[in-house]
């Protein structure tokens, strides 16, 4: 009998949500998704020391005596290296993510994912092969809009609110990766006791209501369950445009046989028509609403926090050189 890995992916377009090479090479999916916690994780276990301790050659040599140049940096090229890196063993593409600290500054934004775009043409990987990662704040969101009208798709994450995904769809925006586990969590400090059965948990609910408007409005942006605790949830939202998911719950889906159904199915049926969301409605809704104001936030200091420590981690081998 096939695994549940291997009937899910009849189902659902299976991403590595990882940027450990041995990880990827073994489960074979066809992208990967990245982000500061997962690069600074990548660094930390030694896998790429080779790559951190050229790169670090390079900046030091090309930017003397300028530290904070040399660090700004070397984090890009690592994390665009890494990217190549997982490319050689993924047909699709990878996503990298623009530095968490900008997630409020359209411009700012625009400007990273351009400096990406321009490090990876150096290594020979056209903008198609690469997603521009950018936090669902308003000001990301607009960010993704422009980048999306100049050819360089992205994938819109920390998303916990339908208000945020429709505003990405708004936008034309490629990909959004809402978060199910996050979402969990949130509600489990609330009601400590409550259980809930993985199809029942809301951030299962909430990727399958997001996925049901965007089919039933005829909207292109694929939707990317992110963000889980349990492969219950995966096998919950069977069907959804792609799953990032993962080494621990890919082994876990690879070692278990049984039958799998599709839970999510797409209609085909374009049906419904919505208005546009305007900036005012945009923030009041998230305003309104207090688990996608918390989460997001903790999503985004989160990931600044991992970020300014790969970058204390690449100042103290840059003063070693």
């Amino acid at each position: 009998m096939p695994s549940l890995l291997e009937q899910l992916m009849q189902y659902s377009v299976v991403v590595a949500d990882t940027g450990d090479l041995d990880a990827i090479r073994k489960f074979n999916p066809v992208d990967a998704t990245t982000n500061p916690s997962l690069v600074l994780k990548a660094v930390q276990s030694g896998q790429y020391d080779a790559l951190v301790q050229d790169i670090l050659g390079e900046v030091k040599a090309q930017f003397p005596n300028d530290m904070p140049a040399q660090i700004e940096q070397a984090s890009d090229r690592l994390t665009v290296s890494m990217g190549a890196k997982i490319l050689e063993h993924v047909p699709g593409r990878v996503s990298t993510e623009v530095d968490a600290k900008l997630s409020f500054d359209r411009e700012g934004s625009i400007e990273k994912a351009h400096a990406l775009i321009e490090l990876y043409k150096g290594l020979g990987i056209s903008t198609d092969r690469v997603l521009i990662k950018l936090a669902a704040t308003w000001e990301g969101i607009r960010a993704a809009e422009v980048l999306e009208q100049e050819g360089i798709q992205c994938n819109l994450t920390l998303i916990f609110s339908p208000v945020q995904a429709q505003a990405c769809a708004d936008a034309n925006v490629f990909l959004i990766s809402p978060f199910v586990g996050r979402i969990l969590d949130w509600y489990k400090k609330q009601s400590p006791d409550r259980l809930y059965p993985p199809a029942e948990e809301p951030g299962v609910v909430s990727v399958r209501d997001i996925y049901r408007d965007f089919h039933a409005q005829g909207k292109e942006t694929i939707v990317m369950g992110a963000s889980f605790r349990n492969v219950g949830e995966i096998i919950a939202l069977a069907g959804c445009d792609r799953l990032t998911i993962s080494p621990n719950l890919l082994e876990e889906l690879a070692q278990t046989e049984g039958t799998l159904e599709r839970a999510l199915i797409d209609d085909n049926l374009a049906t419904e028509q919505v208005e546009p969301i305007g900036e005012n409605e945009f923030r009041w809704k998230m305003n309104d609403d207090a688990m996608a104001t918390e989460k997001l936030a903790e999503g985004i200091r989160g990931f600044a926090q991992d970020q300014k420590t790969l970058e204390a981690l690449l100042s103290e081998r840059l003063l070693l050189i």
